[in-house]
């Protein structure tokens, strides 16, 4: 028997994604979100993934230098 995502499920989920993480709106020119999401997707990543990567890569050797 299949299992379908109810509305119980989805109330959880979404407090779930209210208390537990943050959301970054990015505003980009047009056609540049499909770029960055194929250049994402070339590495075997989600474009949050990469952004979040490249983010943290970019801290770390802020701080050590």
């Amino acid at each position: 028997m299949p299992k379908y995502y109810d509305d119980k499920s989805k109330e959880r989920t979404m407090r779930y994604m209210k208390e537990k993480r943050d959301k970054l709106t990015l505003n980009l020119p047009a056609g540049d979100k499909e770029r960055y999401k194929t250049h994402a997707e070339n590495k075997g990543m989600s474009l949050t993934a990469l952004i979040v990567e490249l983010l943290e890569t970019d801290m770390t050797t802020t701080r050590e230098g």
